[in-house]
């Protein structure tokens, strides 16, 4: 059953991601004024690039292979999130060590794309993207170390249900209110979107990618999304988990969707922070994360 759950999460990952990134869209747009896209824009994109040809700026192996890279990543750390409220088949075979690398491997491949295109807006945009994988992967490894020491186990769904397992303490507290500060910076949105910069840098690391392999770069940052906000709601919104996998997958969908709510109302009405403003922000957050571990190592 562990390996049904398992593939049945990517699959929804799969299938929703680009309709949540869609709602993003359109609420941006009303904030704006402006009629936007069709909800269902993003899949149509999707499948646009997927028809059209790949027009490779250099001919290296590490530009072809990086958006490849990214999107099995992604999907590898989708399988072993407890989503539905029950473990993956992966449980005891890998932890939240493991998801760590694969959501790092993800930003890595991003770099490994855009240096190697060797275009100066695509490095400019690689630079930034590695100064904001640095600064802010820690707040996410500390939410899952939080749960793990809590739980006394490195495995995933324990790390997650652990955060919340003695209740809102006040390490529950502080961590949640960190994490919900950092959520625009996990998904690349303003005002953190610093390293796409449409308007600077013009799409920066992914400037120089066109048809399916900008395709599977897009479909990576979707999903990445999804991720981000899903773990969220299965580690700071415990109380909706029922005995039923179907109930509890449409509960936290529904959750889901009102953290991509709050994504897009944060994204359309704050502007773009600089690069170094961003860098004091992200300080004071691993700062604060600290805290809540330290908090919890104490069992409060």
């Amino acid at each position: 059953m562990k390996i049904l759950y398992m593939i049945a999460n990517v699959l929804i990952f799969l299938a929703l991601a680009p309709l949540f990134e869609g709602i993003i869209r359109k609420l941006t747009a009303k904030v704006q004024s402006r009629q936007g896209p069709p909800i269902v824009q993003p899949y149509y994109d999707l499948l646009k690039l997927l028809g059209k040809e790949n027009l490779v700026a250099d001919g290296n192996a590490a530009f072809k292979i990086a958006p490849m890279i990214a999107f099995a990543s992604i999907a590898a750390a989708v399988a072993f999130l407890p989503f539905g409220a029950k473990p993956t088949a992966f449980d005891g075979y890998a932890d939240i060590i493991t998801v760590m690398y694969l959501l790092t491997l993800g930003g890595v491949s991003v770099l490994l794309g855009a240096l190697s295109s060797k275009n100066t807006f695509a490095s400019i945009g690689a630079s930034r993207e590695m100064i904001t994988m640095i600064m802010v992967e820690p707040v996410l490894a500390m939410t899952l170390i939080l749960g793990a020491v809590k739980l006394q186990s490195l495995t995933v769904s324990s790390a997650v249900a652990g955060i919340t397992a003695s209740g809102f303490g006040y390490s529950a507290l502080v961590m949640c209110a960190v994490y919900l500060l950092a959520l625009q910076a996990f998904v690349a949105r303003q005002p953190f979107d610093i390293a796409e910069a449409e308007i600077e840098i013009l799409e920066g690391p992914f400037i120089e990618y066109s048809g399916p392999n900008y395709a599977l770069f897009k479909y990576y940052l979707m999903i990445k999304q999804m991720f981000y906000a899903s773990l969220f709601v299965m580690a700071f919104v415990p109380f909706i988990v029922t005995d039923w996998y179907a109930v509890n997958v449409v509960v936290q969908l529904a959750c889901v969707a009102v953290v991509y709510v709050l994504i897009a109302l944060l994204g359309s009405t704050n502007p773009r922070l600089r690069i170094d403003q961003a860098i004091k922000y992200y300080s004071v957050l691993i700062v604060l994360a600290l805290c809540a571990v330290g908090l919890s190592v104490y069992g409060l």
